[in-house]
């Protein structure tokens, strides 16, 4: 999946589209990638001089990942977009430095009434770094 599909998938835009490939796509499960580039604007007041990637953006990238799926999987309209409902059993086990390279799985655990719990971790360099369960369901997009 190119760039323009990801952008028809989820609202998200440059600097905060933590997705730079879908690497797998099927009915329940998404494969994505992100390269963490020394120049993201967050390095510059994350521990400078030793810049680590927030916590929060690494699972930014989980939700992500499952809202792209999402998205995908019901064929989402214009005026329709994925929102998260609820983050539980995050776990934070690595840092992530410039470099490395965000291998994000996530897959759909059950649907219940329009909400899709899901479960993701991104992984780097064969080790996960976060891992988290979350809710989401599509919300019209209309202020």
């Amino acid at each position: 999946m190119d760039m323009e599909k990801i952008y028809q998938a989820i609202p998200h835009r440059p600097p905060f589209l933590f997705v730079d490939a879908v690497q797998e796509l099927s009915e329940n499960r998404i494969k994505t990638t992100k390269n963490i580039l020394p120049e993201e604007s967050f390095f510059e007041g994350h521990y400078p001089g030793n810049p680590i990637m927030p916590g929060v953006l690494i699972c930014e990238s989980i939700l992500q990942s499952g809202a792209i799926l999402i998205s995908k999987k019901i064929l989402c309209s214009d005026n329709s977009i994925p929102v998260v409902t609820r983050i539980q059993d995050v776990k934070f086990r690595k840092l992530v430095k410039p470099g490395d390279v965000l291998e994000t799985e996530v897959e759909i655990i059950e649907t219940i009434n329009g909400v899709y719990f899901l479960k993701g971790k991104t992984i780097v360099a064969g080790k996960t770094v976060v891992s988290a369960k979350f809710a989401c369901t599509m919300r019209n997009n209309t202020v």
